[in-house]
């Protein structure tokens, strides 16, 4: 029974250092949509066989960054719009509920700080880096709802930035445009927040603000869908 638990550990360990290995080069892009996923080269890479690297593929289906059609084989999935855009919305429900619920407990530390990330964005814009700009970007938004005393309503927050990190890069790769409009809008945010402005008020403008960046990218990606777009 001990050489079976070493065995199924040491399998389990080498599964997971597999799963990670692939899940990074796809969050890299090192491995773009429609990829496909070797087994056979990816554990010659990793210097095992292809019984962890299967498992770790199967992990990364039931995640939905990887697909496997019969007869084909393991590949990166496709990058599904519709999940994006549901996610983007509910963050802007979320996060927007988030950031008011968090307004008033924030110190002017704080506010001061979340003022520098985003002028850091700011002159990113001369030399645009699409991902760091989100990086900061992230930065920001963390800064403004993480007095939230909902510990619930902050780990949905969290996991959609976590699903948003799989379906896209950087939706500023798409729409660099959009980059000065939301440093903007972040002053605009933290200047309601300094002014003591109805909660109501500071949720809606940071509603407004992770929807204004949805819409534009649909605009962008689809302009016949994105007409009549309700807004959130």
């Amino acid at each position: 029974m001990d050489a079976e638990t070493t065995t199924a550990a040491a399998s389990q360990s080498k599964s997971q250092q597999a799963y990670h290995w692939i899940k990074n080069r796809i969050a890299s892009q090192e491995f773009t949509p429609g990829y496909r996923l070797v087994l056979g080269s990816i554990a010659g890479e990793l210097d095992m066989s292809v019984v962890p690297v299967r498992e770790a593929i199967r992990q990364l289906e039931a995640e939905g960054l990887v697909t496997f059609e019969r007869n084909v084989g393991a590949r990166v999935s496709m990058v599904d719009d519709t999940a994006y855009r549901f996610s983007m919305q509910a963050l802007s429900v979320l996060e927007g509920a988030a950031t008011a619920l968090s307004a008033r407990a924030l110190t002017a530390d704080d506010v001061r700080r979340a003022r520098r990330v985003n002028e850091l964005m700011i002159e990113t814009l001369a030399h645009f880096d699409p991902r760091a700009f989100t990086a900061l970007n992230q930065e920001f938004h963390a800064i403004l709802f993480g007095r939230c005393a909902n510990p619930r309503l902050l780990e949905l927050v969290q996991a959609e930035w976590a699903r948003l990190g799989h379906l896209r890069d950087s939706t500023f790769s798409f729409v660099p445009g959009r980059a000065a409009e939301s440093v903007r809008e972040h002053e605009n945010i933290l200047v309601l927040i300094e002014n003591g402005a109805p909660l109501a008020e500071i949720e809606k403008a940071s509603r407004r603000h992770r929807s204004a960046t949805l819409d534009a990218y649909l605009i962008h990606e689809h302009p016949d869908e994105a007409l009549g777009l309700p807004v959130f």
